[in-house]
């Protein structure tokens, strides 16, 4: 694996997204109504499926991989996963988290770990279909500024 190539993988207009995320909270409901409403499918393991269909959230549970096949890393090797949105759970899920930021790597499948960033990612998936994205680098924004 390289930081170059990681670097290289773009955000998906479309497909599956999987959530498995540590807290439940309303914004992991709003992040997957944003993606819901743009047309993209949901996985979600156990318990995130389960807090989202509390909410009418359609989404299909995926198991973790000590739960059997079909589980996320088969998605993600067969191409059916085209982004992740794990949050870090601490030392309780350190194992799950691994596997599958690994695999999300190993198959060039934009992973990301955080709910602010999963919701930005999601508007502006959004913004980039309705032609608004607009790609700055850091730089460029600060050479702005001054």
């Amino acid at each position: 694996f390289k930081a170059e190539e990681a670097a290289k993988t773009e955000l998906p207009l479309e497909g599956t997204v999987l959530l498995s995320v540590m807290d439940k909270t309303e914004p992991v409901r709003e992040i997957a109504r944003e993606f819901v409403a743009q047309g993209f499918k949901l996985l979600a393991t156990e318990g995130t499926q389960r807090f989202l269909a509390e909410a009418d959230i359609a989404c299909t549970k995926i198991n973790k991989l000590q739960e059997g096949r079909p589980h996320i890393v088969d998605a993600i090797t067969n191409q059916e996963i085209q982004l992740v949105i794990n949050t870090p759970a601490g030392k309780r899920s350190a194992w799950d988290d691994s596997y599958i930021r690994k695999a999300a790597i190993r198959h060039k499948v934009p992973y990301i770990t955080t709910l602010a960033a999963a919701l930005a990612s999601a508007k502006g998936i959004a913004a980039s279909r309705k032609g608004r994205a607009v790609v700055k680098s850091l730089q460029a924004y600060h050479a702005e500024m001054k």
